[in-house]
């Protein structure tokens, strides 16, 4: 489904990515675990459009996304659920929803759309009326991943889903990550959690200093000496 070719990244003069090649195939959940810094944010930003390529080559179903707008990104049913979540924090829960069908497609199924993600969170339906910003943490992440579902995403893109949750919230939102993956959605996940992303996902990267160092099956990487090392705490 995803194909990422090679693809080098800057900011000015600084290079953050480094000949980064991954796929993502349909149904999959594939994880890109690594630290503060490592480049995994620069990478979902580099997919939707956000950030331009340096070099490289980015495809998505066949045709190339690296030489369109971030707007026709969306087009092709691709959501980026961003790191802090960045809610339109003084428009209501349904406000925000309702910007999330913003394309000619989403717009046409939004009440089949608001349904399904009242039925997912219905936090969101007792609270529809709130002003986003009121909300508490695990809502707002909650309101997060519903405003990319109203697009009707073929690929969601998840960019630290479980940050600053509390360990119970954390389980929640991984727990609807697979539901959604098992309703046939396909996930790409950056996380920080790395033992709980390489439980959820199928494959996985490690990205280090804008480059990827290792790949392979979630349960390959989880015992990888050198991930237990750097990233897990066990020597």
């Amino acid at each position: 489904m995803l194909e990422v070719r090679n693809i080098n990244v800057s900011y000015g003069l600084a290079k953050v990515l480094w000949d980064v090649s991954f796929r993502v195939e349909e149904r999959e959940i594939v994880a890109i675990v690594g630290s503060n810094g490592a480049g995994k944010s620069t990478t979902l930003k580099a997919i939707s459009g956000l950030i331009r390529l340096s070099s490289g080559g980015i495809e998505f179903n066949g045709e190339r996304l690296d030489q369109i707008p971030g707007y026709l990104i969306v087009e092709k049913q691709i959501a980026h659920i961003p790191e802090g979540r960045r809610l339109f924090p003084f428009s209501t829960v349904l406000a925000n929803l309702e910007l999330g069908a913003f394309t000619k497609k989403a717009r046409h199924k939004f009440g089949e759309s608001l349904h399904y993600v009242f039925e997912l969170f219905p936090v969101l339906q007792e609270r529809k009326d709130q002003l986003a910003g009121t909300l508490s943490g695990g809502e707002q992440q909650m309101l997060a991943i519903a405003r990319g579902l109203m697009s009707i995403p073929l690929l969601l893109m998840l960019d630290e889903p479980s940050l600053g949750l509390a360990p119970m919230l954390v389980i929640k939102t991984l727990d609807v990550l697979q539901k959604l993956n098992q309703q046939g959605l396909t996930l790409l996940l950056i996380e920080q959690n790395v033992h709980s992303a390489l439980n959820l996902c199928a494959r996985g990267y490690v990205l280090e200093n804008g480059r990827i160092m290792i790949e392979g099956s979630g349960q390959e990487l989880l015992n990888n000496t050198h991930v237990k090392e750097a990233y897990l705490g066990i020597l």
